[in-house]
């Protein structure tokens, strides 16, 4: 049986140009869409971001001067877009993070009803 592609599901906003860069969109845009197919992706681009939640992670994408964070969570049957922010920090500030732990909570919260 074939597998379908992974729904995603944009709990923050959507990727545009601006504020990406038009090679920095074209690059999320294909990672994600590797995601969807059930591709694995690793350093650099992709790392695994065990303090959010099981399965979350964290898109890199270079953009000039800073890179592009893509917090999200890889489900069976779905990509959970968390959070989208510039980084030109080694860190991830605590404030992002706590954002895409609270939209997941949210999210599953929703889910339970």
């Amino acid at each position: 049986m074939e597998l379908k592609d992974k729904l995603v599901f944009w709990l923050h906003t959507e990727i545009k140009t601006p504020p990406f860069s038009e090679n920095a969109r074209l690059t999320a845009g294909y990672f994600i869409r590797k995601l969807q197919q059930r591709e694995t992706l690793s350093m650099p681009d992709l790392r695994l971001m065990p303090s959010i939640g099981d399965r979350c992670c964290e898109l890199r994408i270079p953009d000039g001067d800073k890179t592009w964070r893509i917090i999200c969570r890889i489900d069976d049957d779905a990509i959970l877009v968390l959070n989208i922010f510039p980084k030109k920090t080694k860190a991830t500030p605590k404030k992002e993070i706590d954002l895409a732990k609270n939209r997941l909570k949210a999210y599953e919260k929703l889910l339970r009803g």
